[in-house]
């Protein structure tokens, strides 16, 4: 929704008997030019229409907190004199600088 307003909460809603009219893809239009919409059905909620972009940006959203609120935790019990160097990490696995020299890794 774009407006916070009772105007704009009362285009979001769309009724399901608009459906059975046929006119899927009208309704497909207005979610594509004016966002997310609410089909009610029997008054009540059913579901939330809103475009790929919004859904994908939501879910990036949602992924981005969880991983946010999991290194808060994990963070809170933080003790530095349990954490190894990176020199003592690759000391332990017997890698050198020139075992990594070249290697093209992409991490997200």
């Amino acid at each position: 929704m774009n407006e916070m307003s009772v105007m704009g909460i009362m285009k979001s809603i769309v009724p399901i008997s608009r459906f059975n009219k046929g006119e899927a893809n009208r309704i497909f239009d207005e979610v594509e030019s004016g966002g997310t919409k609410v089909v009610m059905k029997n008054n009540r909620p059913a579901c939330v229409l809103m475009s790929p972009g919004k859904y994908e940006a939501l879910m990036e959203m949602l992924s981005d907190y969880i991983l946010q609120e999991e290194t808060e935790q994990r963070m809170g019990g933080y003790d530095p004199q349990e954490f190894m160097s990176r020199e003592e990490v690759m000391a332990s696995f017997g890698i050198t600088e020139d075992d990594l020299a070249g290697l093209d890794v992409e991490i997200e």
